[in-house]
């Protein structure tokens, strides 16, 4: 079992920025991945972005491309999502997740993630 643990989270103005933090903890040795997930109210989980633990392969959504940086400590187990030019439609609970046996091609599929954090509210306000 992972447990996931999110941080971060806030209110801030159209243009801004924030810094989501996970934190892993448990049997880490077994997942192969760590990424961000988004739900906003009345939609479904949509992915952000997601990191291959092997070999640093990082993967983003098109709405956060140049906008968002996924970086990781690989001692700490730990990934952050950096979150610049925020705009309204990033308005949504963020969710960490971590392993996903089918592997990078499927990284945007999120029934495939084993495991789950509780999530870190982002309200952007104009």
């Amino acid at each position: 079992q992972v447990q996931l643990v999110e941080s971060g989270g806030g209110l801030v103005q159209v243009g801004g920025s924030l810094r989501l933090s996970c934190a892993a903890s448990g049997s880490t040795f077994s997942s192969n991945a760590m990424g961000w997930f988004r739900q906003a109210p009345g939609e479904e989980r949509e992915f952000v972005s997601a990191i291959k633990w092997s070999n640093g392969y990082i993967q983003y959504a098109d709405a956060v491309k140049g906008r968002f940086t996924l970086s990781r400590d690989r001692a700490k187990g730990t990934i952050a999502l950096e979150m610049n030019s925020l705009q309204s439609a990033d308005t949504a609970v963020y969710y960490c997740a971590a392993h996903n046996p089918e592997g990078s091609a499927f990284y945007k599929k999120a029934d495939l993630w084993n495991f789950w954090g509780q999530g870190t509210q982002v309200i952007v306000s104009s």
